[in-house]
């Protein structure tokens, strides 16, 4: 499997404790602390900043983060469905156990970030650009990347049934341990993705090839 080299969040050496409500001030932003337990669901905040900051057992269902600029971020056991980052910069991220079920990450750019055993069903990642991002052990079944930028982009152990492929390149970009019934891709954008090889006999057939044993 291609290596993909992500660099991690990087945090204080003492992290202060935070609550999501310094966030409403006139300058949306919190940095260099831990917040617990946040409770921010259906909020509105635009250009906000979020650097060196974890996040445990939140809440953001349905909120709106239009133009986020993340960095150093660690997001665990989270619930963000239905979240919408629009044109947002997300930069050393970390997802680990979150819910991303219908997430909206359309137009974000993203670098360095990795989604480790999330929900990211449903999402929504259209016209995004993705590099250095890694998906482990994550669900993707319904996720959108229609017109995504991937570079240096792995999948491993993922569910990717049903997925959306289209318009896009795939080249470089390693599928063969993930599982998928259907994927919705066309032919331009499978060239030259890494796949395993009951994987191309799918593929293979897909195309209207007959394989003969």
């Amino acid at each position: 499997m291609k290596k993909v080299k992500i660099e991690q969040p990087k945090f204080s050496r003492e992290m202060t404790e935070g609550s999501f409500e310094e966030i409403y001030g006139e300058e949306p932003e919190l940095t260099g602390c831990m917040v617990a337990n946040a409770q921010a669901e259906e909020a509105a905040i635009e250009r906000a900043v979020f650097s060196k900051v974890i996040f445990q057992n939140g809440q953001f269902m349905n909120s709106l983060f239009e133009r986020i600029d993340m960095v150093d971020v660690l997001f665990e056991n989270c619930d963000l469905s239905n979240v919408r980052f629009p044109n947002g910069v997300i930069h050393r991220a970390v997802f680990k156990e979150c819910k991303l079920v219908g997430t909206d990450f359309s137009e974000t750019h993203m670098s360095h970030v990795t989604f480790q055993e999330c929900a990211v069903r449903l999402s929504d990642f259209t016209d995004a650009r993705l590099k250095h991002v890694s998906f482990k052990d994550a669900s993707l079944k319904g996720a959108n990347f229609y017109g995504t930028d991937f570079k240096h982009v792995l999948f491993e152990q993922c569910d990717l049934d049903d997925v959306q492929f289209k318009h896009m390149s795939l080249k470089g970009t390693d599928i063969s341990t993930c599982r998928f019934d259907q994927l919705h891709v066309n032919l331009e954008s499978l060239s030259g993705c890494i796949v395993s090889e009951e994987q191309a006999i799918g593929f293979a057939k897909l195309l209207g090839l007959t394989i003969k044993s």
